[in-house]
Order: structure tokens, then sequence, then C-alpha cells
């Protein structure tokens, strides 16, 4: 019943966020002279406070509407090119002229909570110099239990599908938690003697083999019990909501373990917003408001994908001993010989320690040395490593670098077959 009693805390609490909202426009208004007062500001400040750390935030936008390309803007439309049940495939889709020719990477976004705007810092990033597609994962709570269950081997699934649509010379992008499925999609591809096989492959901050360096969060799942996780974190989805009976790990769990890692970090932050917005602050204030806008919206996850996840990955650590399987079949990571094997951590990385990600590369013995590269990416965390100044600047040319380098020029005529025949069909 606790996520039917937080559901009705919520609704119960809607007519004081929104006379707090009103109270707050009230305080905030040029014409009333209490706005150009201390004492106006401290009042308007309290209650957008008060609003903001009450409120469900929604699923945010990409907004990307342009990039820069040899200095020059180009639109971008966004655009659902691909649906199913629990993802959409959305493409950043350039308006350039005809013949210009950029490597396509797809992005697959990490299905652990956030939304896949998450990484749109990612996206903005590789735009200039890619045609780019990301994963945008669907709220596990929107989804109606009509449409079935989804898994760690839907997840696997999704990903060849998606490799099936984009075709020949396409570069795939995990960033952390997708490592693990997106190495066994390739796995189990390049074992099938699939042409579609992508022609590189990125890791990012992932949890390949949390054995080494392990951080607070791979302890947690470590110390207890599948059994721990099932009976204390899985939900049903309560009325009214479309995945009505759904069981999931819910968000605003989720969100709950985020923020207790760096508690007080967050409780700083929004002292320093209110103090910001006495002072008048707007840009500083503004940044407070753009980030836990993103950091605070949240999604369900279906409780069979996060029990096997936490199992296969956290628990059992099957990748790296080998156990591994996608429908009864064992992973083969020593299959990989054609897809080139870019890795990439950070040096202060408390999620997926440095060596964890790295891991990928001892996997795949039979990728060839010129066809493999790790890199280290100094005094950057977690998000840094997709995220950030020092994303753009240095690790966000390598990637782009590794694409072209390794872009193999084959025909779609050749896949032709594969292509009607495969699940994309």
């Amino acid at each position: 019943m606790f996520y039917q009693l937080y559901e009705l805390n919520h609704a119960a609490m809607a007519p004081f966020r929104a006379t707090a909202d009103a109270m707050r426009l009230a305080y905030r208004n040029p014409l009333n002279p209490l706005a150009h007062t201390v004492v106006g500001r401290t009042l308007a400040a309290s209650f957008e406070v008060f609003e903001r750390v009450t409120r469900r935030y929604g699923k945010p936008e990409f907004g990307l509407p342009f990039t820069q390309i040899d200095g020059r803007p180009v639109a971008v439309k966004e655009q659902i090119v691909w649906s199913r049940p629990f993802c959409n495939l959305i493409h950043f889709d350039r308006q350039l002229p005809v013949g210009h020719s950029d490597p396509k990477i797809v992005l697959v976004a990490p299905m652990s909570g956030h939304y896949a705007t998450l990484l749109r810092g990612t996206v903005e990033a590789l735009l200039p110099g890619a045609d780019v597609y990301i994963t945008d994962w669907i709220d596990a709570r929107m989804v109606p239990v009509t449409d079935g269950t989804f898994d760690l081997d839907d997840y696997i699934d999704y990903v060849i599908d998606i490799l099936h649509y984009l075709g020949p010379d396409t570069h795939v992008v995990a960033v952390c938690q997708p490592s693990v499925p997106v190495l066994a999609a390739v796995a189990v591809m390049e074992a099938n003697g699939d042409p579609l096989a992508p022609a590189t492959m990125t890791l990012m901050g992932g949890p390949i083999d949390t054995r080494i360096n392990p951080t607070g969060v791979n302890e947690l799942a470590q110390n207890r019990p599948l059994e721990w996780f099932r009976d204390n974190v899985i939900m049903n989805v309560p009325w009214p909501q479309p995945g009505f009976m759904r069981a999931v790990y819910p968000g605003f769990l989720q969100l709950s373990g985020f923020m207790s890692m760096n508690l007080d970090r967050h409780m700083i932050a929004h002292k320093d917003f209110f103090v910001n917005l006495v002072k008048n602050d707007g840009d500083s204030a503004e940044k407070h408001r753009d980030f836990y806008d993103e950091y605070l919206a949240v999604m369900d996850l279906t409780a069979e994908f996060y029990l096997q996840t936490v199992e296969t990955v956290f628990i059992r650590h099957a990748l790296p001993k080998g156990e591994m399987t996608h429908r009864g079949k064992p992973v083969n990571t020593t299959a990989i010989r054609n897809v080139a094997l870019l890795t990439v951590e950070g040096e202060n990385d408390d999620i997926s320690g440095v060596g964890q990600t790295r891991a990928a590369q001892s996997l795949c013995p039979n990728i060839p040395e010129a066809k493999r590269m790790h890199y280290l990416q100094p005094d950057v965390g977690h998000y840094g490593v997709f995220n950030g100044s020092r994303f753009r600047k240095e690790i966000a040319p390598r990637i782009l670098a590794f694409a072209r380098n390794h872009t193999q020029g084959r025909k779609r005529s050749v896949v032709k077959e594969v292509i009607r025949g495969g699940r994309s069909a």
C-alpha cells in the first residue's frame, strides 16, 4: 500500500501547492510594492521552495532545435522513428544538404530511474559531428499490463531490433547501465554472424564487472539477497495510472536512494537557492531550477527488469564470469571480432568504479588491437563521463574520431534480406 499512500499524499498536497504558487506570483508581481522589498522576496522564495519540493516533476524536453556546424546554425527536427511499448527511438534530424555524411550514432540511454533527457548534454555535444539517435525509455507506470512484461532479455532484443532498423555502419554508445545489455546484444549478433552488428561499440561508465573497485552502490546490491529487493522495493502501480497493477520499482523510491547518497549537498543546494531568490540573483536560481527539473524527474522500472539486472549484474556478476544467458543461450563475448570497442571511465566515478568498464576489453580478446581503445578522463565523476565541459572538450571528440576511424562502408543492399526477414520486418 506504500505506493498508494504516496499517491494519496501527493494528491492531498495539491491545493497547498496551488496556493503556494499563487502566493509566489503575487509576491513577485512588480505591481505589488512588497515585491521590491526583502520581506516580499523572502515570502516569494519560501512559497517557491515549498512548491518545488512537493511537486511531481514531469518528463523534461530535450529542447535542442538547433546545432552549430562549421560555425553556422543548423535546424534540428526531433522525430520518433521506431517505437515499442517500452521505448521510442528518437532521431535528431539535422536539416543538412543532401550528401552531407557524418557517423550514425545511437545513444542507448540508462534505464535506471531518470529519463533519456539526462543525456541532453551528450546529444548536444555529438550533434555537430554525428547523425544522432537515442533510446527514449517509457515510464513503466504509463504502460498497461496488457502490453506484456519487459525484462533484461527484452532490453537486449530492443537493442538488436534498433540496430537492425538503423542498418549498417551504426555506432552504438551505451551510457552507464546499458553497457551490460549492449555488450550482450553485440555478442549475440556477432555469434550469429549478423551483418548488421554495429561498426563500433562505446561503453561509458558502465558496470561490466562490479567486482573491480566496488562502490557503495555495488556493495548495497552485493550484501543483500534478491529477496530483500523483491520484498522492499517492488510495488504495484496504483489506480488510475495506465499501468495499474503492473509490478514496478517506483521512481520516487529510486529518487530517495539517489538523494540519500549526497543528502547534505542537496540540502545546501536548496538553501543556496532560497538565498539567491531573496538576493534576486536570477542566474544562479535559474541554474538550480534547470538542474533539479531534470534530476527530480524520475520514472518507474518494471519489476522483472530491475530484479533481473540486480541479480545478473550486481549479485552473480554473470557477464564477466561467462555465465550470462539471453533467451536461455550463453552470451559469448569472445565471439566479438569485427566490432571496434571504445571504453570510457571517469577518474572519480563513485557509481561505476575505475576498471569496471575497462573490464570489457579483456572480455573481448578477439577484437584486434587496432580496433580497441580505452580512455580514462581525469578529474570527473560519474556524470562528468557523459556531460559537462570535459565531456564536450575531451570525451566527445574521441567518440566521434573513433566512429569515423572505424566506419566500414558496408552497403545497405548487402543486408537487405536481413532487414526484411529479421525482427525489424
